[in-house]
């Protein structure tokens, strides 16, 4: 083999070591081309997000005591996730558990004083049973308040989402109408305050492309694993599996927008029907029932042999059942009502 043919193939040989090792720019390429920039719109500024004094605190008391526990829970960073609360499930940890133990000793003390009283006036196995009560069940309480609480509030975003999602929908799908590119249409719905929770988990979508460098199928997909809406989540899931099997997404949208409009409807008359029973209830329960037994119990103190026992029941239903009553359909309406 002549010489110019061994030096042409030892320039196409490979070393195993060249294969597996990564190869570095040169500080010339760094130098032309610098680190990747994001462009930023004008009059923006990156926003930090930082823990309250309160929360710093629990975190320097307690961080290492979280920090040996080793284990992060993984339902409580999904529940966080969704409830977008902008803190860690370690520093959340820290401040759930100090919180706790500053409520424990406060109830010690509470306990205590409990205690002490009811043993000045001879009643001190009573005033045990209540101290020792408030000492262990108000800290449980408390504890397992604060760890429900991102529980509690993703299904409030998720309930506020399926509530608004009939008017979004409508938003997309008429801009899809006009043959808006995905990227776009999410980016606009992020600039409308008015479909709520919607609206900020399109500002993530857009933060994960225009920020993070994510493509937009990548955004939505992230998206729908983090929304607490179910109904919201199946959308963002159909717009990945239509676009990836090469469908259109302007008859998806026009479907979709039409499916929760009827759902909407049937919801709003399952409520009107529902409205409807409740103030059958409310004259029956709330307003004859009362005066009904108002008029007897006057009759039966009159004529009966103990009336100040009756009239004692009187002043409870004038002044306990009756405004109680009220409240309790004013309550149960108004968490119905959008």
């Amino acid at each position: 083999m002549s010489p110019e043919v061994q030096d042409s193939f030892k320039a196409l040989e490979t070393s195993k070591r060249g294969m597996v090792v990564t190869k570095k720019h040169e500080e010339d390429y760094i130098e032309e081309f610098g680190p990747h920039l994001i462009k930023l719109p004008k009059g923006a500024a990156v926003q930090q997000i930082k823990l309250t004094p309160y929360q710093q605190f629990c975190w320097r008391t307690m961080g290492n005591f979280v920090k040996r526990r080793g284990k992060v829970d993984p339902k409580l960073e999904e529940a966080l996730q969704k409830a977008h609360m902008r803190i860690r499930p370690d520093e959340y940890s820290a401040y759930a558990l100090m919180t706790t133990l500053l409520t424990f000793i406060g109830m010690l003390v509470v306990g205590i004083f409990i205690g002490f009283i009811f043993m000045m006036i001879e009643l001190s196995i009573f005033g045990l049973l209540i101290g020792a009560l408030v000492i262990v069940f108000v800290p449980v309480v408390v504890y397992f308040g604060i760890m429900s609480s991102p529980s509690g509030k993703a299904k409030a975003r998720g309930k506020d989402i399926d509530r608004r999602i009939s008017s979004a929908m409508s938003f997309i799908s008429a801009m899809a109408s006009a043959n808006v590119n995905v990227d776009v249409i999410f980016k606009e719905l992020a600039k409308q305050p008015i479909y709520g929770e919607i609206q900020k988990e399109a500002e993530w979508i857009t933060r994960d492309t225009e920020l993070l460098g994510q493509d937009i199928l990548s955004a939505i997909k992230s998206a729908s694993l983090r929304t607490p809406s179910i109904k919201f989540q199946d959308f963002l899931q159909g717009v990945v599996t239509t676009s990836s099997s090469g469908g259109e997404l302007k008859p998806f949208f026009l479907i979709k927008a039409k499916q929760y409009e009827d759902e909407r409807r049937l919801d709003l008359r399952a409520r009107i029907e529902t409205l409807g029973m409740l103030a059958e209830s409310f004259v029956t329960v709330g307003v004859a029932f009362p005066l009904f037994l108002v008029v007897m119990m006057s009759i039966m103190a009159l004529v009966g042999s103990s009336p100040d026992f009756i009239l004692m029941l009187l002043y409870v239903v004038c002044f306990g059942m009756i405004p109680g009553t009220q409240v309790g359909f004013i309550v149960g309406i108004s968490s119905m009502s959008e």
